[in-house]
């Protein structure tokens, strides 16, 4: 008989599944998956069958809504981008381009801003403004400050957490669930830079959803897009006029309906300026593409 469940962690061979049931089962994938070049995912729903001995098998891989390479995770719901209000500084290049990548999945980016007991109130003034077209939190590993908030985010949904290291995403984690530990790596003294402490994707089951914790990366690769998909991933946007020319880049066309946005507040001068050098990216990467 097939049971269906949820892929919490692979290594190797084996694979963990929890079951609708919620009881959580070793399996071993049949053969048949890497002949067809498939590779089970940390967030897969699966079919599993056991068998009088050893180990149950995972026989089926259900369709995926959505699928990462890097790290290697199925089906998330909504993507947690953490910076910190202190150190390291807050890379908000970095916010811009797994925004992008994230609504390019059909996953829902939630930007946080950590250690707000730490940083002074005019990086969390900042954070406000840039992303004011987003859901945001404002939270403290350290004191608890906004996590009730973030924790109600959590249930039924697969919640992926990614951003630079040392900005807190472990910290974030261990204060939510106590039980887990994980290694926190603070700042190299001469770099200042985050030492990478998760080695391996892993779904930790939560409130009918999961939540995985990514493992030390800091971009996602995007195709290239076009610019109305580009467009796409700034709610800002929404809200200005008709540009007069189809595929208006909003940089130096006229009569562009976004830059008046400039000066009502509803795009800052700091986002736009990386939209333009984001822009002008995917427009070298659509001249090439063919190369």
């Amino acid at each position: 008989m097939t049971e269906y469940g949820l892929l919490l962690k692979g290594v190797g061979s084996f694979y963990e599944v929890l079951t609708d049931a919620g009881e959580s089962i070793t399996c071993k994938a049949k053969g048949a998956f890497r002949r067809a070049g498939l590779v089970p995912t940390v967030g897969d729903r699966v079919g599993i069958e056991r068998q009088p001995s050893g180990y149950a098998q995972l026989r089926e891989i259900l369709p995926r809504r959505n699928l990462s390479v890097r790290p290697a995770v199925a089906n998330i719901d909504q993507l947690l981008i953490v910076v910190s209000a202190s150190a390291p500084a807050p890379d908000w290049m970095l916010m811009d381009r797994l925004i992008i990548a994230s609504m390019r999945m059909g996953v829902t980016p939630i930007p946080i801003l950590n250690k707000i007991d730490e940083g002074d109130e005019q990086t969390r003034a900042l954070f406000a403004r840039e992303y004011h077209a987003f859901e945001t939190l404002c939270v403290s590993a350290e004191t608890g400050e906004g996590l009730n908030r973030l924790s109600e985010k959590l249930p039924g949904k697969v919640t992926c957490f990614a951003g630079q290291s040392a900005v807190g995403k472990s910290s974030i984690l261990n204060a939510l669930f106590p039980d887990l530990h994980l290694k926190t790596g603070g700042l190299s003294e001469k770099t200042e830079r985050g030492r990478h402490t998760t080695r391996h994707a892993e779904l930790w089951p939560y409130a009918g959803g999961a939540v995985l914790d990514t493992p030390g990366f800091s971009l996602f690769e995007t195709e290239c897009l076009e610019q109305n998909e580009l467009d796409a991933c700034y709610p800002e946007f929404r809200t200005a006029e008709p540009c007069r020319f189809p595929g208006c880049m909003h940089i130096s066309e006229p009569d562009c309906g976004v830059k008046p946005l400039l000066l009502i507040g509803a795009l800052t001068e700091e986002r736009y300026a990386r939209y333009v050098e984001i822009a002008k990216d995917y427009q070298m990467r659509r001249k090439h593409r063919y190369d």
